[in-house]
């Protein structure tokens, strides 16, 4: 999958925050933060969509869909439900781009996606690298 993997002790796991999507899926501190800061670069990000998989921050839906994808990666093959949240200096958070053509404006609608996805995929580049609390990592 593509993206970014990073560590951080920016984003603290909030009580019951994996309750609203799926055991062990945290990230609502990520997202919020990664809504600002795109936000401060001319994104219109509509508020944190819960997702099973983790967040969606929703950047444009017309002509295409834009969004980021965020929360951390868990090893459900050691992770127990009944685990407290790990400390957060040891997450290994994840965020990727998307560009997405419903199926209806594929057919209708020729978009190239391309240029809006590198850019988004730019400036989340530049978005976790700028910050010194973030380091950026392997696929782990």
């Amino acid at each position: 999958m593509d993206g970014f993997w990073f560590q951080s002790s920016m984003f603290d796991i909030e009580p019951g925050e994996d309750q609203e999507i799926n055991p062990r899926m945290y990230g609502r501190q990520l997202a919020n933060w990664l809504k600002e800061q795109l936000e401060l670069r001319g994104y219109d990000v509509e508020p944190v969509i819960n997702e099973d998989w983790g967040r969606c921050l929703m950047c444009s839906r017309d002509p295409f869909m834009l969004w980021v994808g965020c929360g951390n990666v868990t090893d459900y093959s050691t992770a127990q439900e009944s685990d407290p949240p790990p400390p957060k200096e040891h997450i290994f958070w994840h965020c990727f781009a998307v560009a997405e053509i419903p199926l209806l404006k594929r057919l209708f609608n020729k978009s190239d996606t391309g240029p809006a996805l590198l850019k988004l995929n730019a400036d989340l580049s530049d978005i976790l690298s700028s910050d010194p609390r973030i380091v950026i990592t392997e696929e782990p």
